[in-house]
């Protein structure tokens, strides 16, 4: 499945490769939950996302909900350990996510998980990932944004106040620390969107 996208004004760079990873910048979310941002770390993203769009086997899914089975509000596909990713800057950029965070975070990101917003009525409930070992353990989560922007919302799993990031045209995104099992995240349906957007989601083993 194809949906061409716009090329866009906020993606200057028509080379396909990553920047360094220095300018990250961390926020401490508060109960051991923290999240760091990059924006622009992926030059030439509207590039990838044409490819992803296009070569990625996308699947859809439908699930139970309150007795009724519905169709999943969004594209689907996943890479497990070992498994090709769909293009070659998505395993440097897994490579060069696993080096910077190798101290903190103890071993390496080794699954992809992708996900197709097609338009504003495609979402993703809150959640956290925690089937696995984010239910128990501290992990991370890093996110790759190709596409028209889409605002991501995070709030405390017991409430609180949300914050709200907005996410595109290669920008990235870890959520750290306690962040999956403290901390609830979402991409809310929107009127505003302006087109499709491809996530990808890097974690290590046992993470999901």
């Amino acid at each position: 499945m194809a949906t061409h996208l716009q090329s866009s004004l906020f993606d200057q760079s028509d080379r396909l490769g990553l920047g360094g990873l220095a300018g990250l910048r961390r926020t401490e979310l508060g109960s051991g939950a923290w999240i760091d941002l990059l924006p622009g770390w992926l030059g030439g993203a509207d590039a990838l996302f044409e490819h992803l769009a296009a070569e990625v086997p996308w699947r859809a899914e439908r699930r139970t909900m309150y007795d009724h089975v519905v169709d999943v509000p969004r594209l689907l596909a996943y890479y497990g350990a070992g498994d090709p990713l769909p293009h070659p800057v998505l395993a440097e950029a897994r490579t060069a996510l696993g080096a910077h965070y190798a101290a903190e975070l103890g071993e390496p990101f080794t699954t992809a998980g992708l996900c197709y917003y097609r338009d504003g009525r495609d979402s993703v409930a809150w959640h956290g990932d925690r089937i696995g070992r984010g239910a128990r353990e501290n992990t991370m989560v890093a996110i790759l944004s190709v596409g028209a922007p889409r605002d991501l919302l995070l709030r405390p799993r017991y409430g609180g106040d949300t914050v709200r990031r907005p996410l595109g045209h290669g920008d990235l995104i870890v959520m750290g620390g306690s962040c999956q099992r403290t901390w609830e995240h979402c991409i809310p349906k929107s009127t505003r969107a302006s087109g499709p957007r491809i996530s990808i989601q890097f974690r290590p083993h046992g993470v999901n």
